[in-house]
């Protein structure tokens, strides 16, 4: 019997993944198809596994419920680089492999082995030539001020601490947010389907086979616990298919519109789960089940599962508040895939909750406190940074205060910056705001210790007089003395108007070397490998902007390459 975290047959399994099915014999079972590498799941980590195996002269069919593209296709298409890339090279940045690691290491901490995080940080550029020989775009335009997003425009930009202070001393700042470029009707674009799609375009001319609208249901294996295939669903072509996957485009996008704490989010939900229900039927009714043999490995790359909302209260309920960041099919599936065949987890309590300040920078030289007053962070970190402190130490609640003067230099920035940051900062300003004279009424709106919130003010007005560092390193020239009339904005988890967006970052733990799944005791499940959000990763403790899809890369890559290590069933 398979010692497994959680039986498929628990209550508290909270899927629709079978247990796996034991055969004797793999050459006489009757399979539907073969191929070398099986790919459950054609994200980020899944489309570069496939195309590194193909690379490898091997055989790869990809399995995705959709047609591919996951979380990756639908982010803001920036990859993390670094250590003297192309395009870093090219805008005249100078950057390390050593100097690189030096900054990651304080995200990253002990989520990965040291010489893990090396090789990251020492294939990096190698890795981004690889996505450019393959099709993907990038360009030297520099954006050189601190911000979440650069404008339009500029595709590398600071996507990272590098700029903070405290980070500084430990590292040089080079900026590696890499945004994939693409000529627009009007402008070039960045979003994630410019690293995507030419990465499916050039699999596909490799020899990849495609499953789409096929749901991975349960794993194969020999009684020696060896994985030698799949079961799926598969719905076949024509025009069932074509009506199902309009249903179900419908039905997301409907569900993903309105964060969950919107009003009028549930009627939403309602409606898109309508379409969706339809899509489901015409599931039950024309769904084949095909077996699908692995010769060499069967690769989970389903993505994390914060779409999972059972997954999410049970794993990670301090985020169960925030608004769920990529698809809704981010369901957990290859996380608990390889659960049943015994596979060991780790970190699944780690999200990344988003709070973005800067755009408009004048956000970030206020200050945020909790809900007792204090200040916790410094204001200019990136977003995940801010989120974590909330989140992790706070309670998610977090309040955000300017006076009048950073208030208008607000309204003016917000203009520059893009659609969405700048609707959020409106969003902020003109329904979130409330307006008081004084910090004994401000301190009111939210029922904080007046005090505590004066002592606060003063403090950080005195380092602004002084023109120093404040006492969480925010530097010199971003601390403003804040006087009063003041405005202050709800921006905790649960923020009616601005909720944080939540991501998973914990998963399957894998060899660092190969990519294979480990199982209870930290040996190889044969045949089993894991990349991107299904599995522990770089990004596994703390996000920065990049570092998700950065790790798709590396891990689904270290897949193809280590493959030929195992032997054909």
């Amino acid at each position: 019997m398979l010692e497994t975290e959680i039986n498929p047959n628990d209550k508290m399994w909270l899927s629709e993944v079978e247990a796996p099915q034991i055969i004797t014999d793999p050459n006489l079972f009757a399979w539907d198809d073969e191929a070398d590498l099986v790919v459950a799941g054609l994200g980020g980590a899944g489309i570069a596994a496939a195309n590194e195996a193909l690379d490898q002269n091997l055989t790869v069919i990809g399995i995705d419920k959709t047609s591919g593209g996951g979380a990756t296709a639908k982010s803001g298409g920036v990859f993390y680089a670094g250590g003297g890339t192309p395009i870093q090279l090219a805008a005249g940045v100078k950057d390390s492999p050593e100097n690189m690691f030096n900054y990651l290491i304080q995200e990253t901490g002990d989520i990965v082995k040291e010489s893990t995080l090396r090789k990251f940080c020492d294939t990096s550029a190698e890795n981004t030539q690889w996505l450019m020989d393959n099709g993907v775009q990038f360009d030297p335009s520099y954006y050189k001020i601190k911000t979440s997003y650069p404008g339009a425009g500029y595709f590398l930009y600071h996507s990272d601490n590098s700029m903070v202070p405290s980070y500084m001393e430990n590292a040089e700042p080079a900026p590696r947010g890499h945004r994939g470029y693409e000529e627009g009707p009007f402008r070039p674009i960045g979003v994630g389907g410019t690293i995507y799609y030419p990465l499916k375009k050039s699999a596909i001319k490799k020899g990849l086979k495609i499953f789409p609208q096929t749901e991975a249901r349960s794993l194969v294996i020999t009684s020696e616990g060896r994985v030698v295939g799949i079961k799926i669903l598969m719905l076949p072509s024509g025009k069932l298919a074509q009506k199902h996957k309009s249903l179900t485009s419908r039905g997301e996008m409907l569900q993903m519109l309105l964060p969950p704490s919107y009003p009028g989010s549930n009627l939403l939900q309602i409606i898109g789960g309508l379409f969706i229900k339809r899509a489901q039927k015409i599931e039950q009714s024309h769904r084949q089940v095909k077996y699908v043999k692995a010769k060499m490995g069967i690769c989970l790359s389903t993505g994390g599962f914060i779409f999972n909302r059972s997954m999410v209260k049970e794993y990670a309920p301090k985020y169960y508040d925030g608004m769920p960041l990529g698809t809704p099919n981010d369901q957990g599936s290859g996380i608990r895939l390889g659960q049943s065949v015994g596979g060991q987890t780790d970190h699944m309590d780690r999200v990344t909750a988003w709070r973005f300040l800067n755009p408009p920078l004048a956000f970030a030289q206020g200050i945020v406190v909790n809900k007792n007053g204090q200040r916790f962070c410094n204001e200019m970190v990136y977003g995940a940074t801010l989120g974590d402190a909330m989140c992790e130490h706070n309670d998610g609640k977090a309040y955000l205060i300017v006076d009048e003067s950073l208030f208008h230099d607000a309204k003016k920035q917000s203009k520059e910056a893009l659609p969405f940051q700048r609707d959020m900062a409106r969003m902020l300003m003109y329904f979130n705001a409330k307006k008081k004279g004084n910090l004994i009424d401000l301190a009111k709106v939210y029922n904080l210790p007046a005090e505590k919130l004066k002592e606060e003010v003063e403090k950080y007005n005195q380092a602004a007089r002084s023109q120093s560092t404040c006492e969480f390193g925010k530097g010199a020239s971003d601390v403003k003395e804040l006087n009063g009339p003041f405005h202050i904005m709800d921006i905790s988890i649960d923020s009616k108007l601005a909720p944080l967006t939540t991501l998973t970052l914990g998963g399957l733990v894998v060899n660092e070397e190969t990519g294979e799944v480990l199982n209870q005791d930290n040996q190889e499940i044969k045949g089993l490998y894991a990349a991107g959000r299904t599995a522990v990763g770089i990004c596994s403790n703390i996000y920065v902007s990049g570092l998700s899809i950065a790790d798709c890369i590396f891990s689904g890559r270290r897949i193809g390459q280590n493959l030929r290590k195992g032997n054909k069933t």
